[in-house]
């Protein structure tokens, strides 16, 4: 029996994260993963630290972890490949102008100031690179990217050095109440803690299962690609919006250091999460393809060197369960973040720590509650 004041199921961001922020509040927490620490979705995202195009309940809590964003490296001890480039919504047709701007007018109505709609012209001061259809936009100027892997990384790394112990190729195989503690039946052996801290991100509603509050989580998989070297061209991540795709995040654009071009977001590949295979549409990636040279004219022609996808989660509201869970004391949850989790790993682990240890946070997240899928909730 491996004893812990706190157990964390799952090594992506959200669960290194949890783990990095009970162990500085003082807990000696364990992480398991049943592969390797962001073997998944924290591993192969497009890594766009994005406060722009956010759900309105997410928007709180992205403008909190964009703070801590911006001081990564004090963190984490590690810069996490991050840069405050901007992040803008490109609109190619009246349609998707129009809904930025109602888009704009429903930010600001409830009192935010993050997002500012640009013109024809300051989109291109912006991105001179972009085809000239295209009529304006919705810019984030303190939004970013950063590295996904080494972003994961560095939050384990950091968690080791305040505690944590990361407990790798552990499969959860069942959870029973004992007393006041949690006992969990692995793989490799037990586990019993008075904590559960739930990150199992695609596989979470296995786990909700076995505690009884069944949630509606689904499976996609999003493509991304990646180009051989160009020239430079592109400055901000660029979120391409045209008339079938303005209401959501449609395909992104960003351009490293070395030249290359990652694109990713808008159409999923295919896979099966209980034999972890997973396959790259090329039909669809097709299609992605064709909405970087729309939006993009310059980079036609342009080899594609590697493409890939990766298991996410998603609910049917499109934003994630955070918060304890309503059947089983002890067990707080942070899971479902719908292919958009990746910015907000920062200010989860800080809430997770501050409801664990504070018993409340003071950040809103009473829409994220678990009980929204509850038919007596």
């Amino acid at each position: 029996m491996i004893e812990a004041d706190a157990v964390v199921i799952g090594g992506g961001l959200h669960g290194c994260s949890a783990a990095l922020n009970l162990a500085r509040r003082g807990l000696e927490p364990i992480v398991i993963e049943k592969d390797w620490v962001g073997r998944h979705a924290s591993g192969v995202n497009a890594g766009g630290v994005r406060t722009l195009l956010r759900d309105p309940a997410e928007i709180p809590l992205a403008l909190a972890a964009r703070e801590i964003w911006h001081d990564i490296e004090a963190h984490v001890g590690a810069d996490c490949g991050y840069h405050t480039v901007g992040q803008v919504a490109v609109a190619a047709d009246r349609e998707a102008l129009e809904a930025l701007e109602e888009r704009a007018a429903m930010v600001h109505e409830l009192g935010y100031e993050h997002e500012e709609l640009i013109d024809r012209s300051e989109v291109r001061g912006l991105v001179p690179a972009l085809a000239g259809h295209c009529l304006g936009g919705l810019v984030a100027r303190r939004d970013g990217f950063a590295s996904p892997y080494h972003t994961t990384l560095a939050f384990k790394h950091a968690g080791e050095a305040a505690g944590v112990r990361f407990h790798e190729g552990v499969r959860l195989l069942g959870i029973e109440q004992v007393g006041s503690d949690w006992r969990l039946d692995t793989s490799t052996g037990n586990y019993q803690a008075p904590l559960i801290v739930h990150c199992a991100g695609t596989w979470g509603d296995w786990l909700t299962n076995l505690l009884g509050e069944p949630v509606p989580l689904t499976t996609f998989l999003p493509m991304m690609m990646v180009t051989a070297p160009v020239p430079h061209f592109v400055d901000p991540v660029v979120i391409g919006a045209s008339s079938s795709l303005a209401r959501r995040q449609a395909l992104s654009f960003k351009q490293a250091a070395n030249g290359t071009v990652l694109i990713g977001g808008g159409y999923p590949g295919q896979g099966d999460r209980d034999t972890l295979q997973s396959r790259i549409d090329f039909r669809q990636l097709t299609l992605s393809a064709a909405t970087v040279e729309a939006f993009f004219p310059n980079m036609r022609g342009v080899p594609i060197v590697r493409c890939w996808t990766g298991f996410e989660g998603r609910l049917p509201d499109d934003i994630p369960i955070i918060g304890p869970s309503t059947k089983a004391a002890g067990v707080f949850h942070a899971f479902g973040f719908c292919g958009h989790g990746f910015q907000l790993g920062p200010i989860v682990g800080r809430i997770i720590a501050d409801l664990v240890i504070d018993g409340g946070t003071n950040l809103p997240i009473e829409a994220f509650s678990i009980a929204r899928f509850q038919a007596d909730a």
